[in-house]
Protein backbone atom coordinates (compact mmCIF):
# COMPACT_ATOMS: atom_id res chain seq x y z
CA UNK A 1 0.00 0.00 0.00
CA UNK A 2 1.28 3.43 -0.97
CA UNK A 3 1.64 6.39 1.37
CA UNK A 4 -0.21 9.60 0.40
CA UNK A 5 1.44 12.90 1.40
CA UNK A 6 -0.19 16.35 1.25
CA UNK A 7 2.26 19.21 1.55
CA UNK A 8 2.40 22.84 0.47
CA UNK A 9 3.64 26.28 1.45
CA UNK A 10 1.03 28.16 3.47
CA UNK A 11 0.51 31.34 5.44
CA UNK A 12 0.46 31.45 9.23
CA UNK A 13 -3.32 31.85 9.05
CA UNK A 14 -3.58 28.65 6.99
CA UNK A 15 -3.99 29.73 3.36
CA UNK A 16 -2.13 28.38 0.32
CA UNK A 17 -3.32 31.35 -1.77
CA UNK A 18 -4.67 34.77 -0.83
CA UNK A 19 -7.91 36.04 -2.39
CA UNK A 20 -7.79 35.94 -6.19
CA UNK A 21 -5.44 32.93 -6.12
CA UNK A 22 -2.59 35.32 -5.24
CA UNK A 23 0.53 33.42 -4.14
CA UNK A 24 2.75 36.51 -4.13
CA UNK A 25 2.97 36.27 -0.33
CA UNK A 26 5.28 33.26 -0.71
CA UNK A 27 8.00 35.18 -2.54
CA UNK A 28 11.08 33.24 -3.60
CA UNK A 29 11.69 30.25 -1.32
CA UNK A 30 15.00 30.03 0.50
CA UNK A 31 17.53 27.62 -0.96
CA UNK A 32 16.89 25.31 1.99
CA UNK A 33 13.10 25.25 1.48
CA UNK A 34 13.45 24.78 -2.26
CA UNK A 35 15.88 21.89 -1.66
CA UNK A 36 13.44 20.31 0.83
CA UNK A 37 10.64 20.33 -1.78
CA UNK A 38 13.04 19.02 -4.45
CA UNK A 39 14.10 16.16 -2.16
CA UNK A 40 10.43 15.41 -1.46
CA UNK A 41 9.82 15.25 -5.20
CA UNK A 42 12.74 12.88 -5.70
CA UNK A 43 11.36 10.55 -3.00
CA UNK A 44 7.90 10.56 -4.61
CA UNK A 45 6.88 7.96 -7.17
CA UNK A 46 3.64 9.57 -8.31
CA UNK A 47 2.23 13.10 -8.03
CA UNK A 48 -1.50 13.78 -7.99
CA UNK A 49 -2.66 17.23 -9.12
CA UNK A 50 -5.87 19.16 -9.14
CA UNK A 51 -6.47 21.29 -12.22
CA UNK A 52 -5.38 24.67 -10.84
CA UNK A 53 -2.10 23.47 -9.39
CA UNK A 54 -1.46 21.43 -12.55
CA UNK A 55 -1.90 24.52 -14.70
CA UNK A 56 0.49 26.48 -12.46
CA UNK A 57 3.17 23.77 -12.43
CA UNK A 58 2.87 22.80 -16.10
CA UNK A 59 3.13 26.43 -17.21
CA UNK A 60 6.67 26.74 -15.81
CA UNK A 61 8.47 23.52 -14.87
CA UNK A 62 8.60 21.77 -18.26
CA UNK A 63 11.18 24.36 -19.31
CA UNK A 64 12.26 25.62 -15.90
CA UNK A 65 15.74 24.21 -16.46
CA UNK A 66 16.10 26.26 -19.66
CA UNK A 67 15.42 29.66 -18.07
CA UNK A 68 18.41 32.04 -18.35
CA UNK A 69 18.80 32.51 -14.59
CA UNK A 70 17.93 28.93 -13.54
CA UNK A 71 19.93 27.82 -10.52
CA UNK A 72 21.37 24.31 -10.30
CA UNK A 73 18.58 23.46 -7.82
CA UNK A 74 15.90 24.71 -10.24
CA UNK A 75 17.45 22.74 -13.09
CA UNK A 76 17.42 19.58 -10.96
CA UNK A 77 13.81 20.19 -9.83
CA UNK A 78 12.59 20.80 -13.41
CA UNK A 79 14.15 17.56 -14.61
CA UNK A 80 12.72 15.58 -11.70
CA UNK A 81 9.29 17.11 -12.26
CA UNK A 82 9.29 16.38 -15.99
CA UNK A 83 10.45 12.78 -15.54
CA UNK A 84 8.09 11.70 -12.78
CA UNK A 85 4.69 10.13 -13.32
CA UNK A 86 1.74 12.41 -12.67
CA UNK A 87 -2.04 12.08 -12.53
CA UNK A 88 -4.19 15.16 -13.13
CA UNK A 89 -7.78 15.21 -11.89
CA UNK A 90 -10.07 17.55 -13.82
CA UNK A 91 -13.43 17.61 -15.53
CA UNK A 92 -12.68 20.84 -17.41
CA UNK A 93 -9.49 20.11 -19.35
CA UNK A 94 -9.26 17.46 -22.03
CA UNK A 95 -5.56 16.63 -22.27
CA UNK A 96 -2.36 16.71 -20.27
CA UNK A 97 1.26 16.07 -21.14
CA UNK A 98 4.68 15.94 -19.44
CA UNK A 99 4.41 12.32 -18.31
CA UNK A 100 0.89 12.81 -16.92
CA UNK A 101 -2.44 11.11 -17.43
CA UNK A 102 -5.85 12.70 -17.00
CA UNK A 103 -8.63 11.36 -14.76
CA UNK A 104 -12.04 12.93 -15.30
CA UNK A 105 -14.09 10.60 -13.09
CA UNK A 106 -14.38 10.02 -9.34
CA UNK A 107 -11.14 11.32 -7.80
CA UNK A 108 -11.59 9.62 -4.42
CA UNK A 109 -12.19 6.23 -6.06
CA UNK A 110 -9.07 6.61 -8.22
CA UNK A 111 -6.90 7.80 -5.32
CA UNK A 112 -8.15 4.86 -3.23
CA UNK A 113 -7.24 2.49 -6.07
CA UNK A 114 -3.77 4.04 -6.47
CA UNK A 115 -3.12 3.86 -2.71
CA UNK A 116 -3.95 0.16 -2.70
CA UNK A 117 -1.25 -0.57 -5.28
CA UNK A 118 2.28 -1.53 -4.39
CA UNK A 119 4.74 1.27 -4.94
CA UNK A 120 6.47 4.29 -3.55
CA UNK A 121 4.93 7.38 -1.96
CA UNK A 122 2.44 9.60 -3.74
CA UNK A 123 1.99 13.29 -3.12
CA UNK A 124 -1.18 15.24 -3.66
CA UNK A 125 -1.43 18.93 -4.46
CA UNK A 126 -4.23 21.37 -4.90
CA UNK A 127 -6.66 22.36 -2.17
CA UNK A 128 -9.83 20.97 -3.74
CA UNK A 129 -8.33 17.59 -4.64
CA UNK A 130 -6.48 17.27 -1.32
CA UNK A 131 -9.65 18.31 0.52
CA UNK A 132 -11.58 15.44 -1.06
CA UNK A 133 -8.81 12.99 -0.11
CA UNK A 134 -8.69 14.47 3.41
CA UNK A 135 -12.46 14.05 3.92
CA UNK A 136 -12.16 10.45 2.69
CA UNK A 137 -9.40 9.71 5.22
CA UNK A 138 -6.78 9.00 2.55
CA UNK A 139 -3.98 11.38 3.64
CA UNK A 140 -1.18 9.63 5.54
CA UNK A 141 1.14 12.60 6.07
CA UNK A 142 0.78 16.39 6.13
CA UNK A 143 3.78 18.62 5.35
CA UNK A 144 3.36 22.32 6.13
CA UNK A 145 5.91 25.00 5.25
CA UNK A 146 4.36 27.88 7.19
CA UNK A 147 5.45 31.39 6.23
CA UNK A 148 5.30 34.29 8.70
CA UNK A 149 2.59 36.22 6.87
CA UNK A 150 -1.14 36.71 7.41
CA UNK A 151 -3.36 37.18 4.34
CA UNK A 152 -6.78 37.09 6.00
CA UNK A 153 -8.54 34.84 3.50
CA UNK A 154 -8.24 32.89 0.29
CA UNK A 155 -7.76 29.19 -0.37
CA UNK A 156 -7.30 27.25 2.89
CA UNK A 157 -4.78 24.42 3.24
CA UNK A 158 -7.27 22.40 5.31
CA UNK A 159 -10.85 21.64 4.36
CA UNK A 160 -13.90 21.32 6.61
CA UNK A 161 -14.01 17.79 8.01
CA UNK A 162 -16.84 15.57 9.24
CA UNK A 163 -14.70 14.13 12.04
CA UNK A 164 -11.41 14.72 13.81
CA UNK A 165 -8.12 13.52 12.39
CA UNK A 166 -5.54 12.78 15.06
CA UNK A 167 -1.93 13.34 14.06
CA UNK A 168 1.56 12.55 15.36
CA UNK A 169 4.28 15.20 15.00
CA UNK A 170 7.16 13.72 12.97
CA UNK A 171 9.41 16.73 12.36
CA UNK A 172 9.74 20.44 13.09
CA UNK A 173 12.41 22.60 11.52
CA UNK A 174 13.02 26.34 11.30
CA UNK A 175 14.13 27.52 7.86
CA UNK A 176 15.48 30.88 6.65
CA UNK A 177 12.98 33.71 6.46
CA UNK A 178 11.09 32.47 9.53
CA UNK A 179 9.45 29.56 7.69
CA UNK A 180 8.52 26.71 10.01
CA UNK A 181 8.46 23.26 8.44
CA UNK A 182 6.29 20.69 10.20
CA UNK A 183 5.43 17.13 9.27
CA UNK A 184 2.59 15.13 10.80
CA UNK A 185 1.52 11.52 10.25
CA UNK A 186 -2.11 10.50 10.52
CA UNK A 187 -2.65 8.37 13.62
CA UNK A 188 -4.51 5.24 12.51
Amino acid sequence: MRKLIYGMNLTLDGYIAAPGDDIGWSGVPSDELFQFWSDQLEATELSLYGRKLWQTMSSYWPTGDQQPNATPAEIEFARRWRDMSKVVFSSTIDKVDFNARLVTGDAVAEITRLKAEDGGPMDIGGATLAGAAMRAGLIDEYVLATAPVLVGGGTPFFTALDSWVNLNLVETRTLPGGVILTRYETRR
